[in-house]
């Protein structure tokens, strides 16, 4: 009953402690140093009472779930029972433990070698014995650093043949490990700029219609206010061009009316450069009779015939 009730005892120390709030656990390269002590329960064939072993021991995780394990203890309150004298005793114990999940609360079971004195007080005596080991058990890591534990092993004596067992708790710290790098989120994707919508545009033309007196080239008042207007516009639309036009009436040889429509043309381009066009923007060109736009028989149509016409076209954006 004894056994029962200890291992009863360990197992619940280990769950309770398994609710604590936990950070992380061994991993490979980490060192662990634990003291522990267990309940000793002896082989009959010993005529001792059970007793407790204290010590401490030292691991490295060659991965992140084994670990080699050296520990040492020293037996307390064992006793003779049918000459009630103290025994001392040690215990050299060499062992592969290995782990299992990788949360907080780990799972274990171990296996491998001990070496156990036992001396009686006031005798030269001296049991030695090379023992295999085999456990189970479950640790808590609380922290990064420290863990609790609680564990069954049974020994088996390879000179007497006995079998003994030993179960109880330890403290411990991990220390040596790195923490594995928190990779950092992938910063956000530029936004991609959404382009403005294209403007509307609208096309916007102006018309110049300059009349001129008969076999004149001298550009009458009325018309100066239009001139000045277009001269505006091509200002305010430096990429337009245009080309002034000049015209006669069907009166007069074909060569003077020529040179008559060539100097209407350059008139109305020298006024449109005083009103500040570039003189590169406006070209001119004279058609004498050639083209009419109305009926030459009659003194009305032939002073419609009497021009210069210019146009120009831009492209407008619409507000």
């Amino acid at each position: 009953m004894k056994l029962k009730n200890t291992v009863g005892l360990v197992v619940g120390a280990a769950v309770a402690a398994s609710s604590m709030s936990v950070l992380a656990q061994g991993k490979a390269g980490s060192v662990e140093v634990e003291a522990f002590a267990d309940r000793y329960f002896t082989d009959s064939m010993y005529d001792a009472n059970d007793g407790t072993l204290v010590g401490g021991s030292i691991g490295y995780f060659v991965n992140d779930d084994v670990l080699l394990n050296i520990g040492l203890g020293k037996y307390k309150n064992l006793e003779h029972e049918p000459t009630d004298t103290d025994v001392d005793g040690t215990l050299l114990q060499l062992e592969a433990v290995r782990h299992f999940g990788a949360g907080n609360v780990r799972p274990y079971i171990s296996a491998g070698l001990a070496h156990q004195e036992l001396e009686p007080d006031g005798t030269n005596i001296e049991d030695r014995t090379t023992m295999a080991m085999a456990g189970v058990g479950i640790k808590n890591y609380l922290n990064e650093n420290f863990f609790v534990k609680a564990g069954v092993d049974a020994l088996y004596g390879f000179d007497h043949g006995n079998t003994e067992w030993q179960a109880g708790v330890g403290l411990g710290i991990n220390f040596g490990s790195k923490s594995e790098p928190v990779a950092e989120p992938a910063p956000a994707p530029a936004p991609v700029p959404v382009p403005p919508p294209a403007p509307e545009m609208q096309s916007v033309r102006v018309e110049l219609d300059v009349l001129f007196d008969f076999d004149k080239d001298t550009i009458r008042p009325e018309f100066r206010q239009d001139i000045q207007s277009l001269a505006e516009f091509m200002k305010t639309y430096p990429s337009v061009t245009t080309t002034v036009e000049g015209h006669t009436d069907s009166v007069g040889s074909d060569s003077y009316n020529q040179n008559l429509s060539e100097r209407r043309a350059n008139a109305v381009r020298e006024a449109l450069i005083s009103e500040g066009v570039d003189g590169s923007r406006v070209s001119s060109a004279g058609y004498g009779e050639a083209r009419p736009i109305a009926d030459n028989a009659t003194g009305e149509g032939r002073a419609m015939n009497r021009r210069v016409e210019a146009e120009v076209e831009a492209q407008v954006e619409v507000k």
